[in-house]
């Protein structure tokens, strides 16, 4: 095996890699959305859903013609045309406050997340081209654990500039005012949404302006020529491919449903809530704690947070582990984990800590799923890796179409029932994972009589 990052390419990967860190940011920041909307509009978890319908259906309509703009031209085009949508969808949040549309504020998140798809699209194969193909799985998951740092910053950002600003009055409360009370409280806090979403905009044009300067590689982008018909045929018999799309559907379904509604699950857990609390005010000042975990919801983001921690840790330990096992099994070994903690938080409605401590389980494991079936999926493709990246994209519907069913379940049922969602998706990923498995012993059996 050669190095997994070499030297040539040191440059290069940490400037694609930042953009893993920009796109976490955007993902988890709209997580957060679902309960801040539910707070300012008094939404049901169903229409609070819609924001990840409208964030995963963008996902899904941009992929395949990133896919295609990235074939025809180059990886570093792909790159500016996604920071551009990005940034033109963060700035969008302005319009939408002033006219405190919902509709509009889904119209910007639309428009953000198609820059985003654009990015995972390109950025994903581009770092799997940037060497050996014997560690392009491991350079992707390199890459790839820097993504919930983006994840950590975006929960922060919410809980200290979003979710920090909303009022404590709760949606009987909100009933009761007068229409010029609630309009005045809703203008405050949309802006505490559209300020800090304009703030990352800012960001996002200061790197647009590195990578038009910057110099990249063109070792991926040798063959501009579109041959769809026969492409897709290719994909759709390569087995190991077409599974892992599958595979990646159910996983993203699970993922985002998880992480949407683990600060409403936590809400719920008042005695949690009221432990949380009590422990921020004895180790901070009270103007502090205002900003910390004083309302219901930012106790649960910080959950959320630590979640996320462990996520991240948890991509490096694997990242690590693949020395030594080979990622097919690790998958397998990871979804086992997940299913396990995911019935635990099913039956442990009303436990407190113990259900708590099973989340950020699901979190832990959750951390090795994406990077590695991409990897898999994606290994071997050749020429054929630019539009099949796009088809494990295009997979991020599931979290347009898995949330809204799991907060339909939850509205109907309970949050905690609504767990059985995301249950029956890491299923899914252990079918894969073992069926990846299988494949390579059979192949390593064949190896060996050979």
């Amino acid at each position: 095996m050669g190095k997994v990052i070499e030297k040539k390419y040191v440059i290069p990967f940490i400037l694609i890699t930042s953009l893993f860190l920009l796109w976490g940011l955007a993902n988890n920041m709209t997580d957060t959305l679902l309960a801040a909307f539910k707070r300012i509009m008094s939404m049901s978890d169903a229409q609070t859903s819609l924001i990840q319908f409208a964030f995963y259906g963008s996902y899904f309509c941009f992929a395949l013609p990133a896919a295609l703009y990235i074939k025809k031209f180059s990886y570093k085009s792909g790159v500016i045309l996604g920071l551009i949508l990005y940034a033109s969808g963060a700035m969008l949040f302005y319009p939408a406050s002033q006219t405190a549309s919902y509709a509009f504020y889904l119209i910007a998140i639309y428009i953000l997340a198609g820059g985003c798809s654009i990015l995972e699209t390109t950025a994903n194969p581009y770092i799997l081209s940037m060497g050996s193909p014997e560690t392009a799985t491991r350079r992707l998951n390199i890459a790839q654990a820097f993504n919930p740092l983006g994840s950590i910053t975006g929960i922060l950002l919410s809980m200290f500039f979003i979710l920090g600003e909303l009022s404590s009055a709760n949606a009987d409360d909100r009933a009761a005012m007068s229409t010029q009370q609630l309009e005045a409280m809703q203008a405050h806090e949309l802006s505490a949404v559209t300020n800090t979403y304009m703030a990352v905009g800012a960001v996002l044009i200061v790197v647009l302006i590195c990578m038009l300067i910057a110099k990249m590689p063109t070792g991926g982008d040798t063959d501009h020529s579109l041959h769809l018909k026969s492409t897709f045929k290719r994909l759709l018999a390569n087995k190991k491919y077409s599974y892992g799309v599958i595979a990646q559907f159910f996983y993203v379904g699970a993922q985002i449903g998880v992480w949407s509604f683990t600060i409403r699950i936590v809400m719920q857990e008042t005695n949690v809530i009221q432990d949380i609390q009590q422990f921020c005010q004895g180790i901070f000042s009270a103007d502090t704690f205002s900003h910390v975990a004083s309302t219901a919801e930012q106790t649960g983001a910080s959950l959320y947070l630590c979640s996320i921690i462990c996520f991240s840790l948890a991509r490096f330990i694997f990242t690590w582990l693949m020395k030594y096992v080979r990622p097919s099994k690790l998958l397998t070994y990871a979804a086992v984990g997940d299913i396990i903690c995911t019935i635990v938080v099913v039956l442990t409605g009303g436990s407190g800590w113990l259900l708590v401590a099973f989340l950020i389980g699901i979190s832990f494991f959750m951390s090795l799923m994406f990077p590695t079936i991409y990897g898999i999926a994606l290994n071997g493709l050749g020429d054929d890796a630019k539009i099949g990246a796009s088809g494990l994209i295009m997979a991020i519907l599931g979290g347009a179409l898995i949330t809204p069913l799991q907060g339909q379940v939850s509205d109907i049922f309970g949050i905690n029932i609504a767990y059985l969602v995301p249950l029956v998706c890491f299923i899914a990923v252990l079918a894969y994972g073992i069926y990846i498995v299988k494949l390579e012993n059979k192949a390593l059996l064949s190896h060996t009589e050979k």
